[in-house]
């Protein structure tokens, strides 16, 4: 069903059951999960967010500028796309690490182009660093990111299956929906993404599917063209 897509992974995921720092368990599972989806013939392109190590707005009133603790979180999605690039070589998979910001010899430079030749070589591209602009977070990173490869879809991986009415952990009567507009999301106040990648997606006409990462088998599913999650369109 998809060719090329682009996954959209949280810090807190990478963080394991605490949701704080690197765990080696969850880096490891969703390792998995991505190489089987690549062998199966998906392209996939990879934003992290670094809620796990820091997040800029976390900072603000504790001695932290917001500009600064933006460049902070940046950071921290570096180093998680560094150790999910070395899960992923675990599992023989190629992966290259991309900054939005120069980084060399850490990570290469993003260059669109160079970010879809090992797309297309069957590597894992894993693009860090945000838009590298402060006040822009990780997901509108990730509709940037997706518009600009040309992805099929901005998967976005959580740790519940789609988007429910309410907090499906907090409210047992939550209902799922199987697909919703942007504007309802939005007009509803679902968490979902912030708006400004909301407006990316839908001017872009980028589909959105939010589903349970933490499932295994999901994402080879989706490429299968399974029912999965929530989609999220225009």
């Amino acid at each position: 069903m998809y060719r090329r897509v682009l996954l959209k992974l949280s810090g807190e995921s990478l963080g394991g059951p605490t949701g704080k720092g690197l765990d080696e368990n969850s880096m490891n599972a969703y390792a998995r999960e991505i190489a089987n989806a690549v062998r199966a013939g998906l392209q996939v392109a990879i934003v992290n967010g670094g809620g796990n190590i820091f997040r800029g707005l976390q900072g603000v009133g504790k001695g932290f500028d917001r500009v600064n603790g933006d460049k902070m979180g940046m950071l921290a999605t570096v180093i998680n796309s560094l150790g999910l690039a070395m899960a992923l070589r675990s599992q023989g998979i190629a992966a290259e690490v991309f900054t939005a910001t120069p980084m060399e010899p850490i990570a290469r430079y993003y260059v669109r182009e160079s970010a879809v030749k090992v797309l297309e070589e069957g590597g894992v591209a894993l693009i860090a660093g945000g838009t590298g602009n402060p006040y822009f977070t990780t997901d509108s990173g990730a509709a940037l990111r997706a518009l600009e490869i040309g992805a099929d879809a901005l998967l976005k991986g959580t740790r519940v299956d789609g988007v429910y009415t309410a907090d499906p952990e907090k409210d047992p009567s939550a209902v799922r929906y199987r697909e919703l507009t942007f504007s309802k999301a939005l007009a509803d106040h679902l968490k979902v993404m912030d708006s400004t990648a909301f407006a990316l997606c839908e001017a872009g006409g980028m589909p959105v599917i939010v589903f349970d990462m933490n499932r295994e088998g999901n994402l080879t599913a989706l490429l299968k063209g399974e029912e999965i999650g929530t989609l999220v369109h225009a």
